[in-house]
């Protein structure tokens, strides 16, 4: 039999429904998998019984939704009931929601199972898996050299990057605030979509940045991404932000034909410091749109430079306020012993939270300070709204925008994190769609000289998801990126 793990969601949907083979073989081949590969510390809680549970219901016909009897892999940050949700940090220890976050309802409304609970940097915070309380993910990829350096398989999505890389996930779930979706599917040769702000439910997902959290899939292909965010997607009273929209059949849609389609190319993203091979890349995805028929035009996205710092300055403000909530005295950990409740939220908090997140804190607490709120906090809002004029002008010249998802290959655990602004960096070419809520997706494109995957990224406007899929499955049909990490864990 062919090894179950190696097929997309949409050939393991059509082998169970054709019988040749059953969601069981298939829960059970991922779990299999999932036990082999404890070494790449992607998961961080295992539910084999909850994905044979999805496939007994796949196979005795009680479940006959669009992902019945595939198993799942869910990023720590997604409330499940009953089990562990720590947004892979020590001050939620133990935490068992009684709740399911919604995307996850969805997904079990539609018939999938859950094979468990993925690593992921500290309340999303972080871009290289390495500031969970778990410790650091690592990528089933190797430098072709044959080093046998630990490489990070991005972050915040770490360990669901790294699940579908290693073949120990069909597909999952991840989150996306500033490029953790994008950024470790490009560092692992996946694909990864960040649909509109308000697609995804946000209602049981942990807070980071309220105004910039969003859920997508993640998984091996263009087709898979867009089954799973059919599932995943809807409107859902209980978030104030969610977008009472229609959800499309984005897999029903899927076309690579882009003829009469304008590819617009942000000049403002060539910058200095990126390895010719990320250009280069970026010219061959053009002449690919092209073969698809689109017309390459080049775009001005003026306020480019501004988009990180102005993150930098948003996302750690509404955390900081977001955070406030883990105190010691509802749930999570609590530091014991103390002689007042001002020395409880001290030491809980002292003990819960990792450097990055305290130090996303600080940031956060100093910009929304009295005295620095308008300097800092009230300009980067105005900034914000210049970068997403920026893309509606954009828009009017062209429909869907072309760039590269990273500026770098997937580089060693332990090499940037004493630098946090060169960590930072990482996420330079997909945090301004981000600020401007905008549908954007990673598809691989090829190799670097280290044998190491390069992502292209896709950019659209608000609710066309439709096209920036239908981009990426251009790209993805004329890249024929077939490479998979070799198996040494």
């Amino acid at each position: 039999m062919t090894d179950l793990t190696s097929l997309s969601i949409a050939e393991l949907r059509e082998g169970i429904s054709g019988k040749r083979f059953s969601a069981r073989e298939v829960a059970e081949a991922y779990n299999a998998a999932v036990a082999g590969a404890r070494g790449l510390n992607a998961y961080t809680v295992e539910t084999p019984e909850d994905a044979l549970a999805a496939a007994e219901a796949a196979d005795t016909g009680k479940a006959t939704g669009p992902l019945a009897g595939i198993p799942l892999g869910i990023k720590d940050l997604f409330a499940t009931e009953g089990v562990d949700t720590t947004a892979g940090s020590r001050i939620l220890k133990d935490f068992r929601p009684p709740y399911e976050s919604t995307v996850v309802a969805n997904l079990r409304k539609a018939g999938a199972g859950m094979l468990g609970k993925l690593n992921m940097d500290e309340f999303a915070m972080g871009s290289s898996n390495e500031t969970s309380a778990y410790g650091p993910v690592i990528s089933p990829w190797r430098k072709k050299d044959g080093s046998d350096a630990a490489l990070t398989p991005g972050g915040s999505s770490g360990g669901s990057a790294a699940a579908v890389a290693a073949g120990i996930a069909p597909g999952v779930t991840g989150t996306d605030t500033g490029g953790s979706i994008r950024q470790p599917a490009a560092f692992t040769g996946i694909c990864g979509i960040k649909p509109t702000y308000g697609r995804c439910s946000r209602w049981g997902i942990v807070s980071f940045a309220s105004s910039l959290d969003q859920a997508g899939p993640m998984a091996k292909t263009v087709r898979d991404c867009a089954i799973l965010l059919g599932a995943m997607a809807g409107f859902d009273p209980k978030d104030s932000t969610s977008l009472n929209e229609p959800v499309p059949n984005w897999e029903g849609g899927l076309s690579s034909d882009l003829k009469g389609k304008r590819v617009g190319i942000p000049k403002e993203y060539r910058i200095d410091g990126v390895p010719p091979e990320i250009n280069a890349l970026w010219d061959k995805g053009i002449e690919w749109l092209k073969d698809a028929g689109a017309v390459p035009v080049e775009i001005s996205l003026p306020h480019t430079k501004y988009a990180l710092p102005t993150y930098y300055i948003i996302a750690p403000a509404e955390a900081s306020s977001n955070l406030a909530r883990y105190d010691g005295v509802r749930y999570g950990a609590r530091v014991e012993g103390v002689k007042s409740l001002d020395d409880m939220y001290e030491a809980t908090r002292a003990a819960g939270f990792g450097a990055e997140v305290k130090r996303r804190i600080m940031i956060g607490t100093y910009v929304l300070s009295a005295g620095f709120y308008d300097a800092y906090f009230t300009k980067a809002q105005r900034v914000r709204a210049l970068i997403k004029q920026d893309f509606a002008r954009a828009f009017e010249q062209c429909d869907v925008i072309l760039t590269p998802t990273a500026p770098s290959a997937a580089f060693a655990l332990g090499e940037k994190s004493a630098d946090p602004i060169a960590m930072y960096l990482n996420d330079v070419f997909a945090v301004p769609a981000s600020l401007a809520g905008l549908p954007a997706m990673s598809v691989p494109g090829g190799l670097d000289s280290d044998g190491l995957p390069l992502g292209l990224h896709l950019i659209g406007p608000e609710l066309d998801e439709q096209g920036v899929l239908n981009a990426a499955l251009a790209i993805e049909e004329r890249a024929g990126f077939t490479a998979r990490a070799e198996k040494w864990w």
